[in-house]
């Protein structure tokens, strides 16, 4: 399967060319115009790399940067911009950024940049698989697998996985749940976990023995 690259760029002619180049080298591309179309997209296009750009018409790309790594803690994001000052530097690199090419930059070393880093991706990938009987976990692809079947996760729905499989065997508390998953700056009620929860037993469905995937407590 061909590494999905979402390119996030208001200017046409520089994200058709990026697209070009990328789709070029085998990659699957899905290419945004503005912030919030990319964070939408989240729930059905989950990237192994980020290009975004900072000058976006609606949000400032630096929140944009600081909300993908909210959403993808592990995928790498690649500012690319025209703001080459040292204070803009700094700020993108603090907010989550892998890395910062500044424009105007040369095709063939931003393609570099993008296959170094999805190598030192797929390296950390390949110790970072999760296997809970037919079900594997993909924690650096953002994938996860029943029966060599890929699951339609949403962003949360596939942390919350993660979080369950890590602890398979063992009573997590709705707390700690929260805590892993949302984190404590969140504001999130039990209901919230209690619907995703619900959303993760429908994808799952039953074990090969017939049982579930995740049993409540009460």
């Amino acid at each position: 399967m061909p590494s999905r690259i979402l390119v996030i760029e208001d200017d046409v002619v520089i994200a058709d060319e990026v697209r070009r180049a990328l789709e070029a080298q085998g990659y699957d591309v899905h290419q945004c115009g503005d912030g919030r179309t990319a964070l939408a997209a989240l729930p059905d296009v989950v990237p192994d790399l980020v290009l975004l750009d900072l000058g976006l018409p609606d949000l400032d790309g630096v929140q944009v940067c600081r909300l993908l790594r909210a959403e993808l803690p592990d995928t790498p994001v690649l500012i690319v911009t025209a703001r080459d000052d040292d204070v803009d530097i700094v700020v993108g690199l603090d907010a989550g950024a892998s890395d910062y090419v500044v424009k105007p930059f040369t095709m063939t070393v931003l393609l570099a940049r993008v296959r170094a880093h999805l190598r030192s991706q797929r390296s950390s990938d390949e110790a970072d698989v999760v296997m809970v009987d037919s079900l594997r976990i993909d924690k650096g692809a953002h994938r996860a697998y029943r029966s060599n079947v890929e699951l339609d996760l949403r962003p949360k729905e596939f942390v919350l996985l993660v979080a369950l499989a890590e602890a398979a065997g063992r009573v997590m508390t709705r707390e700690r749940l929260l805590d892993e998953v949302w984190g404590l700056r969140w504001e999130t009620s039990t209901k919230t976990l209690d619907m995703h929860v619900h959303a993760l037993r429908r994808k799952l469905g039953d074990r090969p023995d017939g049982g579930a995937w995740i049993t409540t407590i009460r």
